[in-house]
């Protein structure tokens, strides 16, 4: 992902997130990005592990983080 890809899907969540009553999933989506356009420069492995088990978590507000962190991630 380039530059502006990344400035770009940042700034659309950021909408959407105001727009939307998600904002767990969208706080989840953001970091997601950031680790995927920073790499493994962006957070550790165990941030990264505990990112991803958030989304196999019964509360809604740690599964709405967990999955949307895997989607930014795959963005």
């Amino acid at each position: 992902m380039d530059e502006q890809t990344f400035k770009s899907k940042i700034f659309h969540a950021e909408v959407m997130r105001d727009i939307q009553n998600r904002p767990d999933y969208w706080a989840g989506y953001c970091r997601g990005l950031q680790r995927a356009f920073h790499g493994e420069q962006f957070g550790t492995e165990q941030d990264h592990a505990h990112w991803i088990a958030l989304a196999d978590k019964g509360d809604r507000r740690s599964h709405e983080r967990g999955r949307g962190y895997l989607d930014g991630l795959s963005s």
